[in-house]
């Protein structure tokens, strides 16, 4: 199988526009105020990704996470050869790629909306580019039924797509994909035209091709579930920058920023606007809605360490790690959602929502029903703490 390194990965869709239409829509872009799609425009056109630079050990799962328009598929394009490198350096193994052609490349991958052939049956989809490499029919026959095996699909083997469910579909072409043995499988958003109930099953069958078939796997999402669940580690990006690269824990117990942090986690992250940060003989505090909160004893040597000064900043908090407490913050219950074993607690704060997630074993239910008062507090060390200007967390 194969390592890949991306170093320094740009892509640019260039200008195509010329004349004064083209000058007047630099001139509009140009103006203050004018949204630019989250996207970096220059003279060489609209830049999709910046500076990607990664290293993809042998067999990993690695997770491209973001929302719309971050640059996630784009990359996983440049490195499947379907779009062209503005600029930057991609090696799969020790052999630089960026002008090997797809078929070339030994990579397979599979799309989001299946792409399988109607006029064939299931086992001829996944013998065709078995076929088209001339191989002997009885190792085409053999590879084919090892993944249907893997996959679960040997019954499906005679029958057409349009007989088949969405998620068996989607079988189908992971299978057409592994059968060529690639050192590097590519998924391109492969479970969003499922439902719910069959994207956990997916998600599941996935885990488990990846335990049976030696190769890499890069995967993108805009579904943070998927990422956090699927990835050894996962790359998150943010207007084609990469914003953090680490494990799922990683990435939810120190986000590096203010987006990471907000994007990472269900539900959202709590975010304090309007809070400070102070330094008083030498301990930090933070003062949050009229309360002072002392940090704990690692968040106060990890504050010295930097010199950091006083400041005002947003401070995080998850809603898991919210809990009653009679001494605490107060907040008005807007929205009450039962989740079975937990109490999902929708709070107006001082106008801002709060999300708290308390466990329903030992609680009073109608004590924390729509329109009710309640408290609630947070451990300092389960706190963090991001720049007001920067967006940086300084923990």
């Amino acid at each position: 199988m194969a390592s890949l390194t991306l170093k320094d990965i740009k892509k640019v869709y260039p200008n195509t526009e010329s004349g004064p239409k083209k000058k007047k829509k630099k001139q509009q872009a140009e103006e203050p105020g004018k949204e630019k799609a989250n996207l970096q425009i220059t003279d060489e056109g609209v830049v999709a990704v910046q500076k990607f630079s990664l290293d993809i050990a042998d067999r990993e799962f690695i997770v491209l996470v973001g929302p719309s328009g971050c640059g996630k598929s784009t990359t996983l394009r440049m490195i499947a050869g379907l779009e062209e490198i503005s600029s930057g350096e991609l090696y799969i193994g020790d052999r630089l790629v960026n002008d090997v052609a797809p078929k070339d490349r030994d990579i397979a991958m599979v799309f989001q909306s299946y792409a399988l052939y109607p006029h064939m049956t299931v086992y001829e989809n996944m013998a065709f580019s078995l076929k088209l490499k001339k191989m002997k029919k009885e190792e085409i026959d053999q590879k084919v039924r090892e993944a249907a095996e893997i996959l679960d699909i040997t019954q499906y083997l005679d029958r057409k797509p349009k007989a088949l469910s969405g998620g068996q579909r989607q079988r189908v072409a992971i299978g057409r994909a592994i059968v060529r043995q690639p050192q590097v499988l590519l998924m391109d958003e492969p479970l969003s035209n499922l439902d719910a109930k069959l994207r956990n099953q997916m998600r599941a069958e996935i885990i488990k091709l990846r335990q049976k078939i030696n190769t890499t796997f890069i995967y993108v999402t805009h579904d943070q579930t998927e990422a956090m669940t699927l990835g050894d580690r996962i790359v998150i990006m943010k207007d084609g920058f990469i914003q953090q690269i680490g494990t799922p824990q990683e990435v939810f117990n120190h986000p590096v920023n203010l987006f990471v942090a907000g994007f990472i986690g269900t539900p959202q992250m709590n975010f304090f606007e309007g809070s400070r940060l102070v330094e008083e003989n030498g301990q930090y505090a933070v003062e949050v809605m009229g309360k002072k909160v002392v940090l704990s004893e690692g968040q106060q040597k990890a504050l010295k360490a930097k010199g950091q000064k006083s400041c005002p900043v947003v401070l995080g908090i998850r809603p898991v790690h919210m809990t009653l407490d009679e001494g605490g913050f107060t907040g008005k219950i807007e929205v009450s959602e039962m989740m079975g074993s937990e109490l999902h607690l929708h709070m107006n704060v001082d106008g801002a929502d709060v999300v708290a997630i308390i466990p329903t074993v030992g609680i009073d239910l109608e004590a924390h029903s729509i329109g009710k008062t309640v408290r609630f507090s947070f451990k300092p060390e389960l706190m963090h703490i991001f720049d007001v200007n920067t967006g940086k967390n300084l923990l």
